[in-house]
C-alpha cells in the first residue's frame, strides 16, 4: 500500500517536530545530564572504579628525575672564589605512590596516609647510582651557619667534632649514597648526644626521610553535598594551618593535596595546593589551552610572584627573612638548616643570582614547570613539577672548615617530578568522561539538523503534491473547455446546414 506525498509530508513533518524538539530539550537538559555524571565521577568515592582508582593508587607512570650540581673547584670555593658548577644527571627514578590508612567521615571528608616509594631506572639514566659527584657538605657547611652566633667555645668545639669525625666542607660519594644515605660517624655522634637536632635517626641522605615514607595525615573532602569542594584539604597532620611562616596569610593551608582539583574550571581557576616538602601552600595560574593525547586541557604554570622575596611581591612578606627574588627559604621547617628552595637553574628568579655561581643556563622548556589538567573534570592529564635546593654557604669565624668562602647560595641539586596519563586508564577516561560528553553534546545538533532536513523534505512534499494537484485540476479543466469547444463547434455546423 503506498502512501500519498501529502501523507508522507505529514508523517515527515511530524518526525521532523520531534526531533527537532527533543534536540532543543538536549540542548537545555543535556549539560544538565552531563554535568551531574561528572560530579558523580569525580567525588572521592569508591563506586567510582575509574577515579577512585586513580586517587588511591596512582597506576599512571609516575617519574623523579634527579640532577646533581658537581662542584669543579672546591679547593678555589674554600679561597674564596665563585662556585664553578657542572650539571650531572638525569639520575631517573620511578615514583610508587600508593594511599593508607583510609577512613571516610560523617561531614563529607575522608582522612588517610600518602606513601611513596623510588626505584632506580638505570635505561632512562645517564648513568647508574655508583657515579661520583661532588656537592657541598650540609653537615658541615649548614651546620656552620647554625652556629655562627653561638659563643667562641661552642664554634670552637664544633670545628673540633668535625676534624675528629673527619667531616669536610664538600662531599665526594656515589650519587646513590648522597641520595638515600651514607654511613657517618657524625651523624651516629648527633643522634646520640643530640637527638632531634638532624631529619634522620640513621643514614644522612638528601631523600633519605623521603623513601618508604608517608607526606603527612592529610583530610580532604570527598566532594560529597558540594562538588566544588572535593580534593581540597580541610586539615593536614591534624593542623588548619602551619606555622612555619611570619602571617597568617602564609600559614594558611590552601587548595587540594596536588593530586586532583574540582571541576568545572575556567581560564579565571587557579591550581591551589598544600606541599608538605614546600612546609606551605602554593599556587599556579592558567597560561593556555591545549590538547593532551586527544584531551582538551588548560596548562597551568607557576606565577612569577611564586618565589618572589616580599619586596617584590608583598603577600611574601610572611615567608621572610628573604634574600633575593626567586629564593624561598625552608630554614623553618627543615631543622633550621640554611636551605633555600627555586626553581632550576635560578629560572624566574632575580638575574644577580646567575652572576654568583658558573655553570647554569635556565631556560622554560627544561625548568618551568607545568601542570595540564583536564578543565571540566579537575583531573591532570600531564604534570611536571621542577625545583631546586640550594644551600646558603659562607665563611664562618672560628669554624676553620669554611675557610674564606665568599657568602654565596649554592645549587645543590635539582628534581623533576613527572607523569601523565596513559593506556589502559586513558582509554578508559577519555570514553567516559570526554567521548561520551561529547557525543551527547553532538546529539543535540544532530537531532535539531535531521529534524530541520525533516521538515524541508516534508515542506518540498507539500509543494510537489499541491503542484501535481494544480496540474491535474488544470488539465481536467482543460478537458472540460475542449468538450464544450467541440459541441459549439458541432452546434455552430448544423446551423449553417
Amino acid at each position: 500500500m503506498c502512501l500519498s506525498k501529502s501523507t508522507t509530508a505529514i508523517v515527515l513533518l511530524v518526525l521532523g517536530g520531534s526531533a527537532v524538539l527533543f534536540g532543543t530539550v538536549l540542548v537545555f537538559v543535556g549539560p544538565i545530564i552531563i554535568d551531574d555524571q561528572i560530579v558523580k565521577n569525580v567525588q572521592i568515592n569508591p563506586k567510582n572504579d575509574l577515579t577512585y582508582t586513580m586517587w588511591k593508587d596512582i597506576p599512571v607512570p609516575f617519574f623523579m628525575s634527579v640532577y646533581f650540581f658537581n662542584v669543579l673547584n672546591p679547593d678555589e670555593i674554600l679561597k674564596g672564589e665563585k662556585p664553578m658548577l657542572q650539571q650531572r644527571g638525569p639520575y631517573v627514578y620511578r615514583e610508587q605512590r600508593w594511599k593508607d590508612n583510609i577512613t571516610f567521615h560523617n561531614n563529607n571528608t575522608v582522612t588517610y596516609l600518602e606513601y611513596r616509594r623510588y626505584f632506580f631506572e638505570e635505561s632512562m639514566s645517564v648513568g647508574n647510582e655508583s657515579d661520583v659527584v661532588t656537592i657541598p657538605n650540609m653537615l658541615v657547611l649548614g651546620a656552620s651557619i647554625m652556629m655562627e652566633n653561638m659563643p667562641y667555645p661552642v664554634r670552637v668545639l664544633l670545628s673540633t667534632t668535625f676534624k675528629t669525625f673527619k667531616e669536610g666542607p664538600f662531599l665526594t660519594k656515589p650519587v646513590g649514597e648522597l641520595m638515600w644515605g651514607y654511613d657517618s660517624k657524625l651523624v651516629d655522634f648527633l643522634n646520640k648526644f643530640l637527638p632531634g637536632m638532624l631529619p634522620t635517626s640513621g643514614k644522612f641522605g638528601l631523600f633519605a626521610e623521603f623513601n618508604n615514607s608517608n607526606t603527612g595525615q592529610f583530610t580532604v573532602f570527598t566532594g560529597r553535598g558540594d562538588i566544588r569542594n572535593v580534593h581540597k584539604v580541610d586539615s593536614w597532620n591534624g593542623l588548619k594551618m602551619v606555622n612555619y611562616w611570619s602571617t597568617e596569610q602564609c600559614n594558611m593551608i590552601n587548595g587540594t593535596a596536588g593530586q586532583m582539583w574540582p571541576p568545572f574550571m575556567t581560564t579565571e581557576s587557579t591550581l591551589p595546593f598544600y606541599s608538605p616538602d614546600a612546609c606551605r601552600s602554593m599556587e599556579l595560574v592558567y597560561e593556555r589551552p591545549g590538547v593532551s593525547q586527544g584531551i582538551p586541557v588548560y596548562r597551568y604554570v607557576a606565577p612569577k610572584t611564586l618565589f618572589a622575596n616580599g619586596s617584590d611581591y608583598s603577600p611574601n612578606e610572611g615567608f621572610c627573612p628573604c634574600r633575593q627574588s626567586g629564593l624561598l627559604s625552608v630554614s623553618t621547617c627543615r631543622h633550621g638548616s640554611p636551605v633555600f628552595m627555586s626553581h632550576p637553574h635560578f629560572y624566574n628568579a632575580d638575574p644577580a643570582l646567575l652572576s654568583t655561581v658558573y655553570g647554569l643556563s635556565p631556560n622554560e622548556d627544561d625548568h618551568g614547570l607545568f601542570i595540564d589538567i583536564h578543565p571540566e573534570t579537575g583531573v591532570p592529564m600531564n604534570v611536571s613539577i621542577r625545583l631546586q635546593l640550594n644551600l646558603l654557604i659562607k665563611s664562618v669565624p672560628d669554624i676553620s672548615e669554611t675557610g674564606n668562602i665568599e657568602e654565596v647560595v649554592i645549587p645543590m641539586i635539582w628534581f623533576g617530578e613527572s607523569g601523565y596519563i596513559d593506556g589502559p586508564v586513558l582509554n578508559t577516561f577519555r570514553t567516559n568522561l570526554v567521548v561520551l560528553p561529547m557525543v551527547m553534546e553532538y546529539m543535540q545538533y544532530i537531532f535539531i539538523a535531521l529534524g530541520l532536513g525533516l521538515i524541508l523534505g516534508a515542506a518540498v512534499l507539500f509543494f510537489i503534491d499541491k503542484r501535481s494537484k494544480d496540474e491535474k485540476k488544470l488539465s481536467q479543466i482543460q478537458a472540460v473547455c475542449g468538450v464544450h469547444k467541440q459541441t459549439l463547434l458541432t452546434s455552430s455546423s448544423h446551423l449553417l446546414h
